[in-house]
């Protein structure tokens, strides 16, 4: 047998299972396995500037890379906890990344060493195993336990937590006879399809509702074929969006409190019968689950078994990964074509394509200050039908949502569940460093991009280079929304009085008083390249030279567009007319045609 550190064997054992980047900040009690990365030589490095950044990366990593899993790596103590935020991010999302950290010697673990944190326990709740290795030997069976746990059943993030006499250690370990252990995902069985099948031939007027867990399991040229011999319309969730392209004779639009549309929403209220496949029903997809199930009958299909029932009873449930589910659906709907048996959904295809050509809210807004209708609008004009665009929370999401266009699986990056502010800088520069090919767009609020802003200078230092358009009302506007109920404006002034911004006024007359960061001065302190807009016309040139800027210099590209300040209606702001108080739903999240369910 081969004798080596145990921080070696883990190193080989990531290469061996197909790990090809790591992201991460080296420290004390994990340098042996960065002494081993180095070594080996099989694994790159991005060095980030904040862990919770690095277990962002590694999410946006995986998102990217179908089938590569990212990793994040930190030493003892804060670099574990600074990774939470990211490991609940990917275990609410279904996304598998590997964290692994450093750790005081086994000795010192009960005797407060410097850094020592039962991390660990700390990560538990928010991964599908977190583990402080105790004994040399074990390493090998974490880390292969580990990628198990990752691709088996629901997928989701691992912890491995390696104290540093551990890593140090020398153990027997043959890397030659490495074996991965197997993927375990439960499968639709031939008489489930069939009784799912019967169901969906006995409606009027049946929806497909499109999960991420399609996206997950690579099954969305299934899902498609699926809907086009039954022409069913499909529904894709956020997380499921680009499962069916926007333009798809089928697509029938997202439905919801948030990121929806208008005929998605009547279309679903229409609708006699979902077929719901690796999605959650969660709250912003279902709003009111009263007025969502009335006089629908829904089937829900969900590599989980606890998601079944989770937040409501469907008329049929059954348990299996989307792609399986999918495979055995498809089976049995293809004898059913060729014996004639299936029911013609014509009328209601028609139905659904007429909502989805005249309900749409409008875009084209010459205002100055900028409306944020236009940017998406815009956007939508610049960038082509193989952007990925990656966004996280706030009204540039949901207006994102309401008017960008996907086009395949993987082209929208959301984090759905969790959606931690500062998330969209660090996923973008993973998903870049997955895909470097791939035309990357990042969305976020100013307020979003200040959370994590100093992981620009890791796009510069690696030459990850991206667009991403900050749209900057200076006004937390989502928050102060939230704060309508209680009749307040309280600690929500984003904007103050800046010297560097006050003197650009002289040349960018369009920047208003109190506009606060200079996110364009900043962007460029970075490394970055960064460009203003304040007038509408001139939005899609700079989208336009900010892809050139990326492409010639291989950094990101910060395309920062000055908003008006959407203000608030509680607070006494007076609305002129119904259009006007509808084009500001466009981008609410609690104003009533952004809820059209709850009506």
């Amino acid at each position: 047998m081969a004798k080596m550190r145990a921080a070696d064997a883990a190193v080989k054992i990531l290469e061996l299972e197909g790990a090809t980047t790591a992201f991460g900040l080296p420290g004390a009690a994990i340098n042996p396995f960065y002494s081993a990365m180095r070594d080996h030589g099989g694994i790159r490095h991005v060095l980030a500037r904040h862990v919770e950044g690095a277990s962002h990366m590694a999410e946006g990593f995986t998102r990217a890379a179908a089938g590569n899993i990212g990793i994040c790596i930190g030493t003892s103590g804060p670099a574990g906890t600074d990774m939470v935020t990211g490991l609940y991010s990917a275990m609410a999302d279904s996304i598998p990344i590997l964290a692994i950290t450093g750790q005081a010697p086994v000795a010192r673990l009960h005797k407060e060493d410097f850094q020592a944190v039962d991390i660990a326990a700390i990560a538990a709740p928010v991964t599908k195993m977190a583990m402080t290795v105790l004994e040399p030997a074990q390493v090998p069976g974490a880390f292969a336990q580990a990628f198990h746990l990752m691709r088996s059943g629901r997928p989701g993030p691992v912890l491995i937590d390696l104290p540093i006499d551990v890593q140090l250690a020398e153990i027997e370990f043959d890397p030659d006879t490495y074996q991965s252990l197997p993927v375990h995902k439960p499968l639709c069985s031939r008489a489930q399809a069939e009784k799912a099948i019967d169901m969906l031939v006995a409606s009027e007027r049946p929806l497909i509702v499109a999960g991420g867990g399609i996206i997950n399991a690579d099954a969305s040229e299934l899902l498609v074929e699926l809907a086009e011999l039954f022409d069913v319309p499909v529904i894709p969730t956020l997380m499921g969006w680009g499962t069916i392209p926007d333009d798809h004779r089928l697509a029938a639009g997202m439905v919801g409190l948030q990121t929806s549309h208008r005929y998605g929403n009547a279309t679903l209220l229409a609708s006699d019968f979902v077929l719901g496949i690796g999605n959650r029903w969660a709250n912003r997809h279902t709003g009111g689950l009263d007025t969502y199930r009335k006089g629908r009958t829904f089937i829900h299909v969900d590599i989980e078994p606890t998601q079944i029932g989770r937040v409501f009873a469907p008329d049929y449930g059954i348990i299996s990964d989307a792609k399986a589910a999918l495979e055995q659906f498809i089976a049995v709907a293809k004898e059913r074509a060729a014996a004639g048996t299936l029911r013609n959904l014509t009328g209601w295809v028609d139905e659904c394509a007429t909502r989805k050509r005249t309900m749409h809210r409008r875009t084209h807004f010459d205002n100055v200050p900028i409306k944020p209708q236009r940017v998406y609008e815009e956007m939508n004009k610049v960038f082509g039908r193989d952007t990925r665009y990656i966004s996280t929370i706030g009204l540039s999401q949901i207006a994102g949502g309401q008017f960008l266009h996907v086009f395949s699986p993987r082209n929208w990056i959301n984090c759905g569940q969790a959606g931690p502010l500062g998330w969209t800088i660090p996923a973008a520069l993973g998903a870049v460093a997955a895909d470097p090919s791939a035309d990357v767009v990042a969305l976020s609020g100013d307020y979003d991009f200040q959370f994590m802003i100093e992981e620009l200078a890791v796009g510069a230092q690696f030459n990850l280079p991206y667009v991403h358009v900050v749209v900057n009302n200076s006004y937390l506007g989502l928050i102060r929304q939230a704060q309508r109920a209680f009749d307040m404006d309280f600690c929500v002034q984003l904007g103050f009085d800046n010297i560097n911004t006050q003197e650009s006024q002289d040349t960018q007359p369009g920047i208003p008083k109190g506009y606060g960061v200079d996110h364009v001065r900043v962007a460029e302190g970075l490394g970055c390249k960064a460009l203003r807009v304040t007038e509408p016309e001139l939005i899609s040139e700079a989208l336009v030279r900010a892809r050139t800027l990326a492409s010639e210099h291989k950094v990101p590209v910060i395309v920062e567009v000055v908003l008006e300040r959407v203000t608030n209606i509680s607070m006494g702001t007076e609305i002129d007319n119904v259009g006007e108080f509808e084009e500001l739903a466009a981008t609410s999240a609690d104003a009533p045609t952004a809820l059209l369910l709850l009506d």
